[in-house]
């Protein structure tokens, strides 16, 4: 019988690889989050991706390794070149972003070179290359020598690890240091908004100054939200070394100088000079530069704290795609493509990229679901998407005049409108109230209308409107209900409104539910867990759309958001382009759904119950009914039921290795549970609603409590093996194989299956040789053997 694909790995592969030198350092398995599906109405994760193996080659002493390939195992039926492809996929230049991909059946193997583009044939597996080989083919592709002082950066540990930086973060760190390697000084990095970029400026800055490389520093950010969250992050890793420079105070004694383009003067939105620039920072007083959100407009003003420090190393980040469809003539697009080509310009192009697409198909982003709305209703006509509206459509609605709020006469409005000048020039109060009401419908149909969302509105007057209201939709829905209404439902966040609204919308969890902005909240504000994006806005700029839309990408495991819904009124989505029905549809899954207002279909809502407790789900989410405390039924989220569940398990004042060794104990594991909701049937509950069924209850609750990655229970079993092969090889085959069968029951049933008195009756148990072959394993027998079994299991 020839070996599955574990088997390869670990029998043929492993030691081939050992014998050529690859020891289990060079080595790693790099996985994604998993991709975040929904089906039948229940958002869920599916399997890790892997890539069966990464080499990475240490240079020095302590130093990080380098990674310089990837290869994928098959299993030994297969042909050699059989994962290739699949290879190719994880090593491009979008992913580990590695110049060496190879395919193995454990016998022979295939290698794809980038650096020439040639396919190798299949050659045996004694010939695969050795580290110090691929070292010097990787030198002489990026024309490097990697103990050199312009590699040192490249060569230094991450503080906290390389598991603590996610694969595609790594790439793009490296891909930095590669190029400033061959004495480069200037990279941009394009990656989607909240795959982390201040993570990666940080970790960058961090290893240049490990290797001894940096001598000062400066950030520029947009904005006073964004200054905070740089300088939080920078804090963490240099502390008093970093500093915010203030109109007051240039900070020039900190290493790291964190400020934004107003400060500087530099901002395309003021009339400064840079005089606070060239005042206070002279030419080539920094030696690297990191320019946040680059997409910017006013490249020659801004651009000029990078024509004054030549000799710094300037890395740009972006979150806006290299490309758009530019098939509107609009200023707002047609600038857009002016300050991307200025960006490619100064730049090159992206030394790495990692698109909203990836993200989503990773698992890293939230999953997004896209509703168009149509707001032909009340007498108004929704504006042609070419022509705007005229003068016979407005005949039919109300229409006031926005600079005065007096009625407008037909008599006095042109023959033509443009969209965009509805709510800033014409005011048409029934198409505000009508487009209101049926979003206000769409979030109330689950009986949850407090879900976190973001309205762009055209203008300050129109947040204020929208807010109204929308409120008043709330307190009349309660009513209707006899429900007590929360305060401060809607409200316009703008910048006249007098408060922190940015941290009130993001921390408030009973208030400030819907935010109705204008610009605020749409450029690099982490709002995790945000469920909504609402577009009441005519927009013509794609960049403009792209930061808007990834107001929602973030996910929060801890909450359970790991979707969320764009609802469309204006057709600003066609600003995807054409991504939307190609990517974005059939690898991430992306929902359309168009209906006019009023009449469009309602999602079915699904009911089922797990362990007694109803389950129901709607296009709105997935909602838990509970008893509440004076008896009577509800309906809270799934990630408010979630969320008491890891209270109540937190409560247990467990620490994760406690609560693993519980787990492995029947009694104690038991009791854990019992301290859970609803007598531990809670967990069954979210197992299920969370689509994690073939999850073992250690890993929903492990997930939940202490952020552990989900494995599946086949997982788990699968890895068994390989991972405990030193043990297993020092027992009898009987003993080896009854426990093998006993890890092959919890891939069928979880703990549970281990717990089942009966388990050495089972078939597969009793074949491999049953109780009689654990009789004698140390002192406890075959007790003892499930024991250190189960705790092996859950070592992972």
């Amino acid at each position: 019988m020839s070996l599955n694909e574990a088997d390869t790995r670990a029998q043929l592969i492993d030691p081939a690889l050992e014998g050529l030198g690859w020891r289990a350092a060079m080595i790693r398995r790099e996985q994604t989050a998993g991709k975040i599906e929904r089906v039948n109405g229940v958002t869920r994760r599916s399997t890790n991706k892997r890539a069966d193996y990464t080499l990475r080659i240490p240079i020095v002493d302590a130093s990080e390794p380098v990674t310089v390939g990837v290869i994928e195992a098959k299993a030994e039926r297969h042909p050699a070149n059989h994962g290739l492809d699949q290879a190719k996929l994880y090593a491009s230049a979008s992913r580990l972003n590695v110049p060496f991909v190879y395919s193995s059946n454990g016998h022979q193997f295939v290698e794809f070179d980038a650096s020439t583009g040639l396919t190798s044939k299949a050659r045996s597996i004694s010939e695969f290359p050795t580290p110090a080989e691929l070292r010097r083919r990787y030198e002489a592709y990026l024309k490097v020598d990697l103990e050199s002082s312009e590699a040192m950066a490249l060569l230094t540990p991450y503080q906290d690890g390389i598991d603590s930086v996610r694969y595609y973060q790594d790439a793009a760190i490296r891909a930095v240091f590669e190029r400033v390697a061959r004495g480069e000084s200037r990279a941009l990095l394009s990656l989607a908004t909240g795959t982390g970029k201040t993570f990666i400026a940080v970790n960058l800055l961090r290893r240049i100054s490990d290797a001894g490389q940096l001598r000062r520093a400066l950030f520029v950010c947009d904005r006073d939200e964004l200054r905070v969250q740089g300088y939080n992050a920078l804090y963490r890793v240099f502390s008093s070394d970093v500093a915010v420079a203030t109109t007051n105070n240039p900070e020039k004694n900190a290493r790291v100088i964190v400020a934004t383009y107003q400060t500087l003067g530099i901002a395309s939105d003021d009339d400064g000079d840079a005089s606070y620039l060239k005042t206070h920072y002279p030419e080539d007083y920094f030696s690297h530069i990191v320019i946040d959100e680059c997409h910017r407009s006013a490249w020659g003003k801004w651009s000029e704290v990078l024509t004054r420090n030549p000799n710094a190393v300037q890395i740009g980040l972006t979150a806006t795609p290299r490309e758009f469809d530019y098939s509107e003539a609009s200023s707002a697009a047609l600038e857009d493509r002016q300050i991307t080509r200025d960006n490619l310009k100064y730049f090159g192009d992206p030394v790495y990229e990692y698109s909203i697409g990836q993200g989503m198909d990773d698992g890293y982003l939230a999953l997004m679901q896209v509703v168009r709305r149509d707001i032909a209703l009340a007498g108004n006509v929704d504006p042609e998407r070419d022509t705007g509206i005229g003068k016979s459509d407005l005949e039919r609605g109300s229409i006031t005049v926005a600079d005065s709020g007096e009625a407008a006469s037909i008599s006095d409005v042109r023959e033509q409108y443009g969209a965009p000048s509805l709510e800033r020039r014409l005011l048409m109060p029934d198409r505000v109230s009508a487009m209101c009401e049926d979003l206000f419908n769409c979030l109330a149909i689950s009986g949850k209308p407090e879900q976190k969302t973001i309205i762009f509105c055209v203008d300050i007057r129109h947040a204020n409107e929208v807010s109204a209201e929308l409120n008043n939709l709330y307190v009349k829905w309660c009513a209707d209900r006899g429900r007590n209404r929360l305060q401060d439902y809607a409200f316009g966040c703008t910048a006249e409104s007098g408060r922190d609204d940015i941290s009130t919308f993001r921390d408030a969890r009973n208030r400030f539910f819907i935010a109705a902005t204008v610009d605020l909240l749409s450029t690099g504000v982490d709002i995790p867990a945000l469920e909504n994006v609402v577009f009441f806005r005519y927009l013509s700029s794609p960049i403009v759309f792209h930061q808007m839309i990834g107001r929602g990408t973030r996910i929060d495991e801890r909450k359970g958001k790991l979707s969320f819904t764009v609802y469309d009124y204006t057709n600003a989505t066609r600003l995807f382009g054409k991504e939307l029905k190609t990517r974005y549809v059939e690898p991430i899954g992306v929902d359309i759904c168009e209906c006019p207002v009023g009449n469009g279909p309602r999602p079915p809502e699904e009911r089922y119950e797990v362990a007694g407790i109803e389950v129901r789900v709607s296009g709105a989410g997935t909602f838990i009914v509970v008893t509440n405390d004076a008896g009577q039924t509800e309906s809270i989220t799934l990630e408010d039921y979630t969320e008491r569940v890891r209270s109540a398990l937190m409560s247990q004042n467990l620490t994760f290795d406690q609560f693993r060794d519980a787990w492995i104990d029947a009694g104690s594991r038991r009791d854990v549970l019992k301290n859970l909701p609803d007598g531990g049937k809670s967990a069954y509950v979210v197992r299920r609603a969370n689509g994690m069924e073939e999850c073992d209850l250690y890993d929903v609750l492990g997930n939940i409590g202490y952020d552990l990655t989900p494995q599946t229970m086949s997982e788990r079993a699968a890895s068994f093996s390989s991972v405990n092969s030193d043990w297993l090889d020092g027992m009898l085959a009987p003993t080896r194989n009854t426990i093998l069968a006993i890890v092959s029951q919890f891939a069928r049933g979880g703990t549970d299956n281990l717990e089942d008195t009966s388990i050495f009756q089972t078939p597969e148990v009793r074949q491999a040789g049953g109780i009689s072959a654990l009789s004698d394993y140390l002192e406890g027998g075959a007790n003892a053997a499930l024991q250190d079994t189960k705790r092996r299991i859950f070592a992972g």
